[in-house]
């Protein structure tokens, strides 16, 4: 058993329940719940609310955020949404793609210092402290300024022992050099965990990762590059393949976005999250699940996806 920082203060890695590890409450800009609040549709705070205390009546319990700063994180938003709600919220230190000009030169160590005080002390100006490091690259690969962010997140886990979670780009395979550097800086890599990898069916390439010791953030349910079918047949092929114990599959669903304009000018009647995933936070409790189990996959193994894979990434036993 480990103690975990969610938005609320501490929890223990024994009271996660069924848990999804890569959501996002709001995705937007750095501040811009703050100045810009009408840009994310009627009532954001409200319906980030009610979506997830859906959530919470469907059996999910608790929820990773993985919102960084450069992303429009507002832990304080989030404190307000998990107490609402029930559902215990985990946030992010770390940094996603978008690193600016002004943090050229910046070394990892001074990087890692910062992830470091938001862990330990909390996010600038508030209680709310972060419970995950993240870092990111895509298709470009690891750039140089992401390779400072990826060695800074390294830092930081060694001196905190927070897990990691990351960003990929399977399709590239950049995996590959996220954990080359992570292996670099001394990281244990069953506390990194590769995320969107289920935007590919390349089980190969999949198996490399887990055989390097990482958990798979099999996280873009209902998605679009790969049919969801296809995602939940090349989760079923890594559990037949022995690999069970490291999975983690999630939404990576986006409750707040930007609420852009129709061509015409009018407003759309609903928020994106709603238009482009009818069923929200639930999806997987609607549609995986019921697949996996028809496609013969035993309910203990199910529930471990959910339940005893996220307690053990956070270091519980």
């Amino acid at each position: 058993m480990v103690q975990i920082n969610s938005v609320l203060g501490p929890i223990s890695s024994d009271d996660l329940g069924f848990t999804l590890m890569h959501e996002h409450v709001m995705v937007a800009g750095p501040a811009l719940y703050r100045w810009h609040p009408e840009l994310l549709g009627p009532e954001p705070e409200e319906t980030a609310i009610a979506a997830l205390k859906r959530a919470k009546a469907q059996g999910i319990d608790t929820m990773v955020d993985a919102t960084t700063f450069d992303l429009g994180r507002e832990p304080e938003l989030l404190a307000r949404a998990s107490r609402a709600s029930g559902v215990n919220i985990i946030n992010v230190t770390g940094w996603w793609l978008d690193v600016p000009r002004w943090l050229l030169g910046v070394s990892p160590n001074q990087m890692a210092r910062e992830f470091v005080r938001e862990i330990e002390d909390g996010f600038h100006g508030t209680d709310v402290k972060a419970g995950l490091l993240k870092c990111a690259a895509d298709s470009e690969g690891v750039t140089r300024r992401l390779e400072v962010m990826a060695r800074a997140v390294a830092r930081a886990h060694n001196e905190t022992g927070v897990p990691i979670m990351v960003h990929s780009y399977p399709t590239g395979q950049v995996g590959r050099r996220q954990i080359e550097i992570f292996r670099e800086e001394g990281v244990d890599l069953t506390k990194v965990k590769i995320d969107h990898s289920n935007d590919t069916t390349d089980t190969e390439y999949l198996k490399w990762v887990l055989d390097q010791g990482c958990y798979l953030g099999l996280d873009r349910y209902p998605g679009f590059l790969v049919s969801p079918h296809m995602r939940t047949v090349t989760l079923k092929n890594l559990i037949d393949m022995g690999y069970a114990d490291q999975l983690c599959p999630s939404h990576d669903c986006v409750c707040l976005h930007i609420f852009k304009e129709n061509p015409d000018g009018t407003m759309p009647d609903e928020h994106q999250f709603k238009r482009m995933n009818v069923d929200e936070f639930q999806y997987i409790h609607r549609h995986v699940i019921p697949d996996l189990l028809e496609m013969g996959v035993d309910g203990a193994t199910v529930r471990s996806l959910f339940v005893d894979n996220p307690r053990r990434f956070f270091g519980g036993r």
